[in-house]
C-alpha cells in the first residue's frame, strides 16, 4: 500500500512537472514571438507581402522553427543565430537584412532562451510583457493611396511645374556629323 502511495506521488509530481514544462515552453514561445514581432524588418516584410499571401503564417512558423533550432543545437553563438535568421528571411520573404538589426535580434533571442533555460520564468514573463508593450508602439507603414485619394489629387489644381514653350521653335539644330581626324580616329560629340 505504501508502494502504491509512493507511485501515486511520483505520478502526481511528474504530471505537475509536465504542466510546468508545458507552461514554460509556452512562455518561451511567447518570448520568441515577442522578439520577432518587435523586429521592424520582419514586420515590414509581412505588412508589404514579401512572403506572399501567407506572410503572416510564415512569421508565425518562424517562431516554432527558431524554438526548435535552440532545442536542437547546444551552446549556440550569436553569429549562428544571425546566419539562421538571415537565411530564413532570404528564403521565406526574399529579403536581405542589411539594416544592422540581425545582431540585436539574435542577442535578444539568446537572452530569452537563456532566461528560459535558467528557469527565470518570472523575468522572462517581464521581458515578454515589455516587448509586447514596445510592439504596440512600433511605427506603422502607411498604405498606398486609395482610388478616392487619387481622385482628390487629380481634382486639385495643377502645380505650375510645366515648362512654358518659348516663342521660337523648339527644334535644335542637328549635331554636326562625326569628324575624321588626321590620325584615322573618328571624333564623336556628346548630345546636349
Amino acid at each position: 500500500e505504501l508502494l502504491l502511495l509512493s507511485d501515486h506521488r511520483l505520478h502526481r509530481s511528474r504530471s505537475t512537472s509536465m504542466a510546468t514544462s508545458t507552461a514554460s515552453r509556452e512562455l518561451l514561445t511567447d518570448g520568441i514571438r515577442a522578439v520577432l514581432h518587435t523586429w521592424p524588418v520582419l514586420q515590414i516584410a509581412v505588412d508589404n507581402g514579401f512572403g506572399g499571401v501567407y506572410g503572416q503564417q510564415k512569421a508565425d512558423w518562424m517562431v516554432d522553427v527558431i524554438q526548435q533550432y535552440f532545442h536542437d543545437n547546444t551552446d549556440l553563438q550569436q553569429y549562428e543565430i544571425e546566419d539562421f535568421l538571415s537565411e530564413l528571411m532570404d528564403q521565406e520573404f526574399n529579403t536581405m537584412v542589411e539594416d544592422g538589426s540581425l545582431p540585436q535580434v539574435s542577442l535578444r533571442l539568446l537572452q530569452v532562451f537563456g532566461l528560459w533555460q535558467q528557469g527565470a520564468l518570472q523575468q522572462l514573463q517581464h521581458t515578454v510583457t515589455t516587448l509586447n508593450q514596445n510592439r504596440s508602439q512600433r511605427a506603422k507603414v502607411t498604405a498606398p493611396p486609395t482610388e478616392s485619394d487619387e481622385e482628390s489629387v487629380n481634382e486639385a489644381p495643377a502645380m505650375e511645374c510645366d515648362v512654358s514653350s518659348p516663342s521660337g521653335s523648339m527644334t535644335t539644330p542637328p549635331p554636326p556629323p562625326p569628324q575624321d581626324t588626321e590620325d584615322g580616329w573618328t571624333l564623336v560629340r556628346r548630345k546636349k
